[in-house]
């Protein structure tokens, strides 16, 4: 007998806007089922026959539920049979079209808040017992006042008297407080309750099912004699991608490997060696580095650097496929956080910071079916993936590295010269990372070359050379993040091997910008 797709137990996410929706699926997926988010206007009767949800979680949001033009929500969801969780704005909402009153709270919560538990219910099972004390994080500032028939309140809060709520026949359970972060200490428990106790998931949806899925769909999708190329980066997302096609479909795949000339330090010798030597992967290698770095040549704006690295990729690209021919698909790494945040919660465009690490889409000309392996994975699943895979962990838990590579990690214009004493002082930094057993604790960490000279003094002389920024910041989906704690021993050793050992350096400091309302990146 077939085992089930770990697809085919998948839970639905409505979200109303909430900038936290994406760690309410994180923590759904932890638990061992398929989810996906879908914005509540393309929710309604059709949608949700076609969808067939094993249950629905009904994100929060920043929008007040009593505002006339409130995020709605279609009553089929409450006809389907289904459990559902309302979390904040998503408790209100169901409350307030179920019967129930909502209105603007005078003890209005944010942040820590303790919940007292006031009765059992499913949601609560093996996690919380009745008249025991938990920290919750909060953030409304409307509440519940009135329950709709059916229902009981189960938990109660300084500012929420209906703080959590259940309507046991029906499996409606609603909380105020947000389970999926991390300030809610037993939230991901919580979550993990309603997904496999209420909802009765199996929790087959592991990486090691989802790739015996996925090898199936591509040979699907690509047939017995189709090909694909794939721009290979080096990256996590690129590399899994194209180490699962080749599983695949083999000698079928070919590889673009496109240098940049802004790489760090010894990369494209190991995306070579790896892939061209350990996993025998098709790999077109292409040096073109005088071309992209030729067209930088005194340009300083980091939005223009993005286009021209953009536009030069896709040429070179482009070149590259069209020697190899007969590719009739293009296989990309995206992810499923690319996909959900193409669109907003209400329909419009989302405000963009700048442009896209990502190189963006090929010329019209280039008739290709896209292979997009990866666009129902997060960041860690596809890291799980690749260990399954067995890519080395040099690759698969490498931390993130922009496409438009170093030229963002040097402000102002493009020096070729310059590129080589940043890469010396990447090295060193990252190398006393790893000696320091830090690396896998640290989201992301890099050198930055300023466009800064300052006056030194080595050897009894004065020197007048750059200064060298050093950033390294935690964080679990790089929507957030928090400088690295380093103490002072560390920065002062690191210190002293770039401006000893790396000419062009004499002056190292260290950015503490969070994020926001820094961005990781400089530029």
């Amino acid at each position: 007998m077939t085992a089930p797709a770990p697809e085919s137990e998948q839970i639905l996410i409505i979200d109303f806007g909430s900038q936290l929706t994406q760690l309410i699926a994180r923590r759904v997926r932890e638990a061992g089922a398929y989810c996906e988010i879908h914005p509540c206007f393309r929710v309604d009767a059709g949608f949700l026959a076609a969808f067939a949800p094993r249950a629905v979680i009904l994100s929060g949001g920043p929008a007040s539920v009593i505002a006339a033009a409130a995020p709605d929500i279609d009553p089929a969801v409450f006809a389907l049979g289904v459990p559902v969780l309302g979390i904040c704005y998503g408790q209100q909402l169901m409350c307030a079209r179920l019967g129930g009153t909502v209105e603007v709270s005078d003890h209005q919560e944010f942040g820590r808040a303790m919940l007292d538990i006031a009765g059992y219910c499913a949601l609560f099972d093996g996690v919380w017992r009745q008249g025991a004390r938990h920290q919750v994080w909060m953030s409304h500032g409307d509440r519940v006042t009135a329950l709709p028939p059916g229902f009981r309140r189960v938990a109660t809060s300084d500012g929420a008297p209906y703080a959590a709520t259940a309507d046991d026949a029906r499996r409606f359970y609603g909380v105020q407080f947000h389970p999926e972060v991390v300030h809610t200490p037993d939230g991901a428990k919580l979550i993990a309750s309603f997904v496999r106790k209420v909802a009765g998931c199996s929790g087959a949806w592991t990486m090691a099912a989802f790739r015996t899925a996925a090898i199936a769909r591509i040979r699907a999708r690509v047939g017995e004699a189709g090909r694909v190329v794939c721009g290979l980066s080096g990256g996590v997302d690129s590399s899994v991608a194209a180490r699962l096609v080749h599983e695949a479909i083999g000698s079928r795949l070919t590889c673009i490997f496109v240098d940049h000339g802004l790489l760090r330090a010894g990369e494209a010798d190991e995306v070579v060696r790896v892939f061209r030597g350990r996993f025998n992967v098709e790999l077109v290698h292409r040096d073109a580095s005088d071309m992209f770095l030729g067209r930088l040549e005194g340009v300083a704006d980091p939005e223009e650097k993005r286009k021209i690295i953009g536009r030069t990729f896709v040429e070179v690209f482009d070149e590259e496929a069209a020697r190899i021919g007969g590719a009739g698909f293009l296989c990309q790494g995206t992810l499923y956080p690319d996909v959900i945040e193409s669109v907003s919660a209400f329909g419009g465009p989302s405000a963009t910071i700048k442009s896209h690490h990502n190189v963006g889409g090929l010329p019209e000309h280039m008739k290709m079916a896209l292979v997009e392996p990866l666009r129902e994975l997060f960041k860690d699943e596809v890291r799980e993936l690749g260990r399954e895979l067995g890519l080395p962990d040099t690759i698969v838990g490498r931390h993130p590295f922009p496409g438009p590579g170093l030229a963002i990690r040097m402000p102002g214009a493009i020096r070729r010269d310059a590129l080589d004493v940043l890469r010396r002082a990447d090295a060193i930094f990252i190398e006393e990372i790893r000696t320091a057993g830090l690396y896998d604790a640290i989201w992301q960490a890099f050198a930055v070359l300023l466009p800064v000279k300052t006056v030194g003094v080595m050897g009894d002389a004065r020197t007048y050379e750059s200064v060298c920024a050093l950033r390294a910041v935690t964080s679990t989906d790089g929507m957030t993040a928090d400088s690295y704690p380093f103490d002072h021993a560390f920065l002062a050793r690191v210190s002293t091997r770039i401006v000893n050992e790396v000419r062009g350096i004499n002056r190292v400091v260290y950015d503490c910008t969070s994020k926001p309302p820094g961005t990781i990146e400089w530029e």
